[in-house]
């Protein structure tokens, strides 16, 4: 049982190992094909700095009309914008950029390509592009982060501070759920583009204090389509310090929705007919 058990987890880490270097493969092939276009790249980050510059100047000037919103005060609530911004462009830059090429991949019969592969199709259609614009607007979102944090004046958990990159990732892991479902419903309907565009501005309810919400709508965003876990547990854990109840319902959620997505692309897969057959 013992020499099993090992085998396993020697099989396990050996995958973890080869995915691992296929994805910082496709990363390295991104990265290189994007250098090639200096004056798109940049243009793309002046497009999304602009936009966060957008936010932050909105934010200004609500606040000077009143001292809090839904019991955030000024700072607090940069900080809240600036973590949906930071979990935005990580979701932008590892996964999003393909997810929503699956569509087009399924109507012209270019998923055979990933089909074919000694790997996971959902792995590859996921991870084979890389947005390395995002790496700038995260760092820059990182900067306005810590600056909102300096203004607050008051002591930021430490354990907050440990714990914020993991729930950063579990938003991130919540978005790419979310747009799996929605762009895998490809497999059953001729055009799903349209999801893409209404997925954009749904999830602006991220940046959105949770507090603002109340009755059937807090709840339906909170556990159905759960955009008000994304943004203010990790903002709220950097404020307050760690809270079980909202470590807990972030946790399951994203392991939930990870599963679910993972069926719903799996039985689009069982179901998809090559454009190309």
């Amino acid at each position: 049982m013992r020499g099993s058990g090992l085998a396993l987890k020697l099989v396990s880490m050996f995958h973890v190992a080869l995915y691992a270097r296929i994805w910082l493969a496709q990363i390295r092939y991104s990265t290189v094909r994007e250098m090639m276009f200096k004056s798109n790249f940049i243009l793309w980050v002046i497009v999304d700095l602009t936009w966060f510059g957008l936010q932050l100047s909105f934010v200004r000037f609500l606040y000077l009309q009143v001292d809090v919103i839904a019991g955030w005060g000024k700072w607090e609530m940069v900080l809240l914008v600036t973590t949906n911004m930071v979990v935005q462009q990580v979701f932008q830059m590892l996964l999003m950029i393909n997810l929503t090429k699956l569509p087009e991949l399924i109507r012209t019969g270019k998923l055979d390509f990933f089909l074919a592969q000694p790997a996971s199709a959902q792995f590859l259609v996921s991870t084979r592009n890389f947005e390395p614009g995002s790496v700038v607007n995260t760092l820059a979102a990182l900067v306005v982060c810590a600056i909102a944090i300096a203004h607050l004046q008051k002591p930021v958990s430490l354990a907050g501070v440990a714990m914020y990159p993991l729930l950063v990732g579990f938003g991130v892991l919540i978005h790419y759920s979310l747009l799996t479902i929605l762009m895998s419903l490809a497999f059953w309907m001729t055009r799903a583009n349209g999801f893409i565009n209404a997925y954009y501005n749904v999830f602006q309810i991220a940046r959105l204090p949770r507090e603002a919400f109340s009755g059937l709508t807090r709840f339906a965003f909170t556990w159905a389509v759960p955009l008000l876990l994304i943004a203010n547990v990790p903002a709220r854990t950097l404020l307050y310090g760690l809270n079980a109840s909202d470590l807990l319902a972030m946790g399951l959620v994203t392991a939930v929705l990870v599963a679910l997505s993972t069926l719903v692309f799996q039985a689009g897969l069982r179901r998809y007919g090559s454009a190309s057959s």
